[in-house]
């Protein structure tokens, strides 16, 4: 099922798709603080995988004309324009 956000239909169905970087690296970084007790200190493997992971994606540039935001913003300001 679609959401409504004023008189603009959103799939939700086709944003299931989107690639999530380092959505691996989170889960595990996250799991790992929740068997620890939030204690960092015994995680620092997963640590250094996450920020190496975001370091990486730091640099790719993201492709404005393909993001949802980018169609709300076209669509908003030629609807009150």
């Amino acid at each position: 099922m679609g959401r409504k956000a004023g008189g603009l239909y959103i799939n939700s169905k086709k944003l299931g798709g989107v690639v999530k970087p380092c959505m691996i690296e989170m889960t595990s970084f996250l799991n790992c603080l929740a068997l620890n007790k939030q204690n960092d200190d015994k995680c620092t493997r997963q640590k250094e995988l996450l920020v190496t992971c975001t370091q990486a994606q730091k640099g790719k540039p993201k492709n404005a004309t393909k993001t949802i935001n980018y169609h709300l913003h076209r669509l908003g300001r030629d609807k009150f324009n």
